[in-house]
């Protein structure tokens, strides 16, 4: 985390003073702020494309009895 966020933490009181937020609001936009990241994330790991397909590879060999 960097150290306004750790500084923060520690002093909730002055969070409106400093960022013209109350604490509760900060912490409800870094929580969307949060799943919109991931949201995103998952969206262009599904559109991306792969050169070697999943499940491709060294198959693993058959013991023998």
């Amino acid at each position: 985390m960097s150290d306004i966020l750790n500084h923060i933490e520690e002093n909730h009181k002055e969070t409106q003073r400093l960022i013209g937020l109350e604490y509760e609001h900060l912490q409800q936009l870094l929580q969307n702020a949060e799943r919109l990241h991931h949201e995103k994330q998952a969206l262009l790991e599904s559109k991306k494309v792969r050169i070697i397909a999943g499940g491709g590879g060294r198959k693993g060999s058959i013991p023998v009895l």
